[in-house]
């Protein structure tokens, strides 16, 4: 059985099949223009490659069955975006055999997560970030047995965060965040987690799309990045 035909199997919730659907659908000829709307599309030969494990899973955390995804928070001691919210993920490694292999052996030194429990789906287009000079791949998955996850070294990963979808496309969680580089982009507010912005909140609305869970928000709402 391939990895796609094991990622739809019986089993999975009725919104996984439609979600890898308009994955690959992103791939057509009109990425770049949706890419656009929520991230920068991959321009340079040159860049570094990396990637970041879009873990999603059931969960009925809000009353009823959906989404949640798994995101974690980046130590304050960290050199670069220290205390930010993240997808698990990193830069490949010569040993990685592609952009998911990259995101499992990331999310498995990071948070424990067991890559055996997770069903690979699709991957969306690499996606440039100018500061870092990364061409990163969003990697989507299905944790079809999750199980507890914790930070495997508080120097890198401070704390991980399951949030609802649900969550995330309600209207009072988003607004717009004005980068220190003069850019914008999505953000989100949810209790108990950082503001999410920059690549990770791109990605987010980028799935909320996708999935079709997105609702009409007030793109004119300003978030405030603290200490900024």
């Amino acid at each position: 059985m391939t990895a796609l035909e094991t990622a739809v199997a019986p089993g999975r919730p009725d919104w996984w099949a439609p979600l890898l659907k308009a994955a690959e659908a992103a791939k057509g000829p009109a990425a770049e223009r949706v890419i656009a709307d929520h991230l920068l599309p991959y321009t340079r030969e040159d860049a570094r490659t990396a990637s970041v494990l879009v873990l999603l899973k059931e969960d009925a955390a809000l009353g009823e069955p959906g989404p949640s995804v798994l995101l974690q928070q980046r130590a304050a001691t960290l050199r670069h975006h220290p205390g930010e919210v993240a997808f698990p993920g990193g830069a490949a490694d010569p040993g990685d055999a592609d952009a998911a292999a990259t995101a499992l052996r990331e999310a498995a030194e990071e948070l424990a997560v067991d890559p055996g429990s997770v069903a690979v789906g699709a991957t969306l287009p690499p996606l440039w970030i100018p500061v870092s000079g990364f061409a990163v791949t969003p990697v989507l998955a299905f944790w079809s047995r999750p199980h507890t996850v914790a930070p495997q070294a508080a120097s890198e990963v401070a704390a991980a965060h399951q949030v609802p979808l649900p969550l995330l496309a309600d209207p009072r969680s988003r607004g717009t965040v004005r980068y220190p580089s003069g850019r914008s982009g999505p953000g989100f507010e949810i209790a108990g987690v950082p503001l999410i912005w920059g690549f990770t909140a791109g990605v987010l609305s980028w799935l909320l799309d996708l999935g079709g869970w997105s609702r009409p928000w007030n793109a004119d709402r300003t978030m405030t990045l603290e200490g900024l």
